[in-house]
Parts: structure tokens; sequence; C-alpha cells
């Protein structure tokens, strides 16, 4: 995976400013690590159920599969569009 710049001027057309882009960003990524873990937490636990004093089996570079990184996700799901957010008023 490579890295790849991304023109702010693609972000400051979503967003009003900078701050609003990042805390839009960092929620999605927030929320796309929540997925993954529960998404994988119900794979393993649907085989079979775990007991106390059960062994969790650790990746070992044979059953590794590599992922894109949440951020990644975030980041491109907001330049795509895909994530929404709402202004909170204070009052």
């Amino acid at each position: 995976m490579g890295l790849k710049t991304i023109p702010f001027r693609d972000l400051e057309d979503k967003a009003d400013n900078m701050y609003e882009v990042v805390s839009a960003m960092s929620s999605q990524a927030k929320l796309e690590l929540q997925e993954r873990l529960l998404n994988k937490a119900i794979s393993t636990h649907q085989e079979e159920e775990l007991d106390v004093f059960d062994e969790i089996e650790e990746i070992t570079p044979a059953n590794y599969v590599e992922e894109k990184k949440v951020t990644s996700v975030a980041v491109e799901k907001f330049i795509d569009g895909d994530v929404t957010w709402r202004k909170s008023t204070i009052e």
C-alpha cells in the first residue's frame, strides 16, 4: 500500500474548515475500527463458545490477512461523500 497525497482543495470543498474535516474523518475511522473488531469477534465466536480459561488463537504469519488501515478507509469514504455529520449548536 503506497502513500498518496490528498489535495487540501478536495477536503475544503466538503466542509467549512479543516477542523470539521479532521473531526469527521476521525469519527469515521473510529466507527470503521469498531465495526472491524465486532465482525472479527462475531466470526470467531460463532464457531464455538469460549469458556473462561480458553485461549484465543494468536495470529501467525501463516494466517495473517492484511487489510486497509481504518484511517485510509475513513479518508476515502470522506472524499467520496459517504460520511455524514452534523454540527451541534451550543445554546
